[in-house]
């Protein structure tokens, strides 16, 4: 389904649920991946603009752990991987403060943190064992995270080669590191519920959010695709539902009813 937020903006909430969550507007988590040409700092003032208008809480979470050996994985000697997982890491982390600061006076406070400054989170640091256990143990989680490995990395690799056990495990280590956030961002930030805001579907999504055993995202977590989008105000994408899409509301109007 569909929600089309503004003009620059088209939503899509995952599941029901999630369409649910969203609506609460309680809290909202953008995680930005470094050396990702799509967050450019224009982006990230327009995301800032955006999810200020809808949500109590804005956290901007970027990615800096294992980024080092993600490089040196695929290709990079030890001492230029090092090297260029800190500039790519700098780089992103003032991509972001540029972009909020160049977004205009925020309606709530929006935070700017990295991936490892949750480590000493104890409620991070459960959920972390959490998904390393599932990767060990749950063969439908983990060829889960296969195909987002190869969804993320593919590109990375020489024509007509095949990710090697090194790679994945590596790309495991780099995946298991956010995904807490996919699971449970209300009991590690401490939010009432939370949506996941990416610009891209995860292959990973469709088993976090199905119903039975396994490891699942908790009932007020939620994902959403936010991507760019020309649709005008109130209209919805092809294919969609027009009574599936509902009025949205700022953060204001929300608080007020």
């Amino acid at each position: 389904m569909t929600i089309t937020a503004d003009a620059s903006f088209e939503i899509l909430p995952f599941t029901r649920t999630c369409r649910h969550i969203w609506e609460d507007g309680d809290h909202v988590l953008i995680g930005v991946s470094p050396g990702n040409s799509y967050f450019s700092a224009d982006r990230i003032a327009g995301l800032a603009r955006w999810a200020t208008t809808r949500f109590a809480q804005v956290d901007f979470v970027y990615a800096d752990l294992h980024v080092d050996r993600m490089f040196a994985a695929f290709g990079h000697s030890p001492e230029h991987a090092e090297k260029r997982a800190a500039k790519e890491i700098k780089a992103v982390r003032r991509r972001i403060l540029k972009g909020v600061a160049e977004s205009g006076p925020p309606q709530v406070e929006i935070r700017v943190r990295a991936l490892s400054e949750f480590q000493s989170n104890p409620v991070y640091q459960l959920l972390h064992r959490r998904v390393l256990h599932f990767l060990e143990t749950d063969d439908e989680f983990r060829k889960g995270c296969e195909e987002m490995a190869l969804h993320f990395v593919g590109s990375k690799l020489p024509e007509g080669e095949s990710i090697t056990s090194e790679q994945l495990r590596v790309c495991f280590d780099y995946m298991a590191a956010e995904l807490p956030f996919f699971v449970d961002t209300p009991s590690i930030l401490d939010v009432p519920s939370s949506v996941a805001a990416y610009h891209v579907r995860m292959p990973l999504t469709d088993v976090l959010f199905a119903r039975g055993g396994g490891l699942r995202a908790t009932r007020n977590q939620a994902y959403a695709v936010v991507r760019p989008g020309a649709t005008a105000p109130g209209a919805t994408a092809p294919g969609s539902t027009a009574d599936h899409a509902p009025t949205e509301r700022t953060v204001d109007e929300r608080r007020a009813a």
